[in-house]
């Protein structure tokens, strides 16, 4: 296998992490996680020999698509956070330090 058919695998794996993050389809989330993870060991396998402009389009369609399923991620986490603090009665009040006076 080539960098460019890794790339594309690891390309396709984010499309398929994208949409089941959107979907919470959190087997379909798994199957593709363990693909990307595959094809980026693929990548690093065949070597970091120079690339041409092919390789490095790819690899940063690869970024964009990473960095759009880290937001997904953070949007999750910020939501459950919240859901937990409304589930705690503490929804917006976050962190309250106690109060303690010198003279105790």
């Amino acid at each position: 296998m080539k960098r460019r058919e890794a790339l594309i695998r690891v390309i396709d794996a984010l499309h398929a992490e994208i949409e089941a993050l959107k979907s919470n389809d959190v087997v379909a989330l798994e199957r593709a996680t363990q693909d990307k993870l595959a094809g980026i060991e693929q990548v690093a396998a065949l070597g970091t020999g120079p690339a041409g402009d092919e390789i490095r389009e790819l690899a940063d369609e690869a970024n964009r698509l990473n960095e759009t399923c880290r937001i997904y991620v953070n949007l999750m986490a910020a939501n459950v956070r919240r859901r937990l603090q409304i589930l705690t009665g503490d929804a917006g009040h976050g962190y309250r330090p106690t109060l303690v006076s010198a003279y105790a």
